[in-house]
């Protein structure tokens, strides 16, 4: 297994390196079949009025797949521990669900869902406000999926939203899970008002509940 550190605003001493080793190859013990890589982000916040300023990030690579989870607390081998037993819950998870599909076959529902119109006002009383500056950017590569298998990448990366390229129509899409349950798809909108995904406003799904789809240009 791959293992690599980094710290930002914090010097990673041989001694919290020692520490996340140790936690961390004990967290992917029973996983090391399907792991390739393991990234780990140690930060420190500069704000003093954030309590919780002391993260940790862990990123799996495992199959193809990313599986991350992220913890903050005020103390950093803490959020070490915590963060090593968030990433053995997901690995956990993931694994079972893999090798249950690959020992069960279920039969495929599909049911078909309208997109709703997203409300004019989604921020209520709160002033929008963007960050001075980009803070950070990543890379990922993109290959094509459906929205059943970018449900399953957002579940895994302990994110709100997950971004992909929809297999069907070759466009990014974005899967975020909804305020009041469920998750929506976010699509781009070419032409046609009513065209949605190709369905005439319609997407087709398959075993997935309260999933809606909503094109970009209605956000």
């Amino acid at each position: 297994m791959k293992l690599l550190i980094q710290g930002n605003n914090i010097v990673v001493t041989d001694a919290i390196r020692d520490y996340v080793q140790q936690k961390l190859e004990k967290a992917v013990q029973h996983f090391q079949n399907i792991t390739t890589k393991v990234d780990v982000h140690l930060s420190v916040a500069r704000n003093p009025r954030i309590s919780n300023n002391q993260a940790a990030e862990v990123t799996v690579y495992a199959n193809g797949r990313v599986i991350r989870a992220q913890v903050s607390s005020e103390n950093l081998y803490a959020s070490i521990d915590m963060v090593a037993d968030k990433i053995a819950r997901q690995l956990r998870k993931y694994k079972e669900k893999h090798l249950y599909k690959k020992t069960h076959t279920q039969p495929k529902t599909g049911e078909m869902l309208e997109g709703e119109p997203v409300a004019d006002d989604m921020i209520g009383d709160r002033e929008p406000q963007l960050p001075d500056e980009v803070v950070r950017m990543k890379y990922f590569a993109m290959p094509p999926m459906t929205i059943r298998e970018a449900l399953e990448h957002l579940q895994l990366v302990d994110h709100d939203f997950y971004m992909f390229r929809n297999q069907e129509t070759g466009e990014i899409n974005v899967i975020y899970q909804r305020n009041h349950g469920g998750y929506g798809v976010i699509q781009p909108r070419n032409g046609n008002e009513n065209h949605l995904n190709g369905k005439n406003g319609q997407v087709e799904i398959e075993n997935l509940e309260n999933l809606e789809s909503i094109p970009a240009a209605q956000i």
